[in-house]
């Protein structure tokens, strides 16, 4: 758990699985860490303090930087941060919070405001009681200044690789095990390198492989194999290099950390350009266009700015609805629950009006579901349910409102503008949608989360017009019932009467 002093087993549980994600991306078992990240992501324990709370949501921001979700990371970026805009930084979860908010900032190329955020971290780590996590904000900021090094004039390279090797024996001294301090050892490694203590450089670098190995830890090998490559690169040894350095980048793809790719085949086209290859430098070349355009196409253009905006718009919101927030959401799924849509629906019903939209109540319910979870049991019904709302949520647009009513049954309210203004005709967009969903549920593999058992598949029943969230309801609900006296697995669609 990084050695973080905690508030309550809830946010002990949510660090030590934010750490299991970290500990598989490090190791390249992306589809793991997505898959546990997942489900992570609506489970951050109420009651916490600001600074704890924003610890977790920017250790999960740069988890889903490093998954290659840029969108999501930045949300959680943005959320984490105005937790404690307002609030003076004090205390280790604040520089936990900090040099993780450095490390994203360099990743979407805001280098000066990472460099002076990381510098913050460490400053306030020193004011805190954890030593795991001074040791880390001082690993975050050595290696920013490495990397910077790295693209420097070669005299000024070697001030800046001295001015992170104190920073780094610090760390060292106060962490001799484990994740972060193989982090501190690999850096410490690449400084050496950096100011020409070669002999020290590699004997660090094959320490920490050594120790790296048995853990699967390709982070620390893609390291490692770097700083190796850049001692023989300066030795002449050539051929040697490039074998080091192409493990580099080939461990830094694998373990998708884009910032280290970008580098590392920067070093390899490098080196092969010293070695008369040709051939090797435009392959290295080719993957560090790839990983700058990977960067640059998704976050370079303005994303300052948008993550400033971001920010600010989910500090208001958060203020809000800050105290009702665990209590709106379902656990198992993820979506609103049913306090959830009942505090969502009027503001809803009320836009919908105002902008001449008309609402659409989709009631949705699963077929002979006690049957699955009598037969595979109620672990795999909950998958099956964790399932479905994923569905739901792929067949609905952004904006609409996805819940978890009760039990098996799940709620979809959205609004639609009427088709013909003159004659207010509204086009079936709720049954569309309905119709979608179930198709998306009766065509889903369900193999993996339920086996032989039969496949489970939904009955909807649909409902519009400007009425209140309880008339809607039952509206739906009557279509719902006649969608399983007709069979199941169907759609149906309540027909008001003459002055309904």
């Amino acid at each position: 758990m990084d050695g973080v002093e905690l508030d309550g087993v809830g946010a002990t549980e949510a660090l030590s699985a934010d750490r299991e994600v970290r500990l598989l991306l490090d190791a390249g078992r992306n589809d793991e860490a997505n898959t546990l990240f997942d489900q992570l992501l609506s489970k951050v324990p109420p009651g916490l303090d600001p600074w704890t709370r924003a610890a977790i949501l920017t250790r999960r921001a740069v988890a889903a930087w490093r998954l290659r979700r840029i969108p999501l990371a930045l949300e959680l970026a943005a959320e984490g941060w105005s937790d404690i805009d307002a609030e003076q930084p004090r205390g280790s979860f604040a520089a936990d919070t900090l040099g993780r908010l450095g490390y994203l900032l360099e990743g979407i190329g805001h280098r000066r405001a990472s460099l002076e955020i990381s510098r913050i971290a460490v400053e306030v780590a020193r004011t805190g009681d954890d030593v795991e996590i001074l040791a880390h904000c001082l690993q975050g900021l050595a290696g920013t200044l490495n990397f910077r090094a790295c693209e420097q004039p070669p005299a000024q390279a070697e001030a800046t690789f001295r001015s992170a090797i104190p920073l780094l024996e610090e760390g060292l001294a106060l962490v001799k095990e484990g994740r972060i301090h193989l982090a501190l050892l690999s850096a410490y490694g690449a400084s050496l390198a950096g100011i020409g203590e070669l002999e020290r450089a590699e004997a660090t670098a094959r320490t920490a492989l050594a120790v790296a190995e048995p853990m699967g830890n390709r982070w620390v090998n893609s390291v490692g194999n770097w700083v190796i490559a850049l001692v023989r690169r300066k030795q002449h040894q050539l051929d040697d290099a490039t074998h080091h350095a192409r493990i580099a980048v080939k461990e830094a793809e694998w373990i998708n950390d884009i910032a280290l790719l970008q580098r590392y085949s920067q070093d390899l086209a490098d080196i092969c350009r010293d070695n008369g290859d040709a051939q090797g430098e435009a392959e290295a070349l080719r993957r560090n266009i790839t990983a700058r355009q990977t960067a640059l196409e998704t976050v370079q253009e303005g994303l300052g700015q948008a993550l400033e905006q971001r920010r600010l718009a989910v500090r208001a919101r958060h203020q809000a609805l800050a105290a009702r927030e665990a209590a709106e959401r379902d656990p198992l799924t993820g979506l609103a629950n049913r306090l959830g849509l009942e505090r969502i629906a009027p503001e809803t019903l009320d836009r919908a009006a105002a902008n001449g939209r008309v609402p659409w109540l989709v009631l949705i319910d699963v077929d002979w579901f006690k049957g699955v979870n009598d037969a595979a049991g109620h672990a795999a019904g909950d998958a099956a349910l964790r399932e479905i709302a994923q569905l739901l949520r792929a067949e609905c647009r952004v904006g609409d409102v996805v819940a978890r009513w009760a039990g098996d049954e799940f709620v979809v309210l959205l609004t639609e503008a009427p088709l013909d203004h003159s004659t207010g005709m509204t086009s079936p967009v709720g049954v569309a949608v309905a119709e979608r969903i179930r198709i998306s549920v009766d065509r889903h593999d369900w193999s993996a989360v339920l086996g032989n058992t039969r496949r489970p598949t939904v009955s909807v029943g649909v409902a519009s017009g400007s009425d209140t969230l309880e008339k809607l309801f039952a509206h739906a609900d009557v279509a719902l019932y006649r969608a399983k006296r007709h069979g199941r697995n169907r759609v149906e669609v309540h027909a008001p009467g003459p002055g309904a």
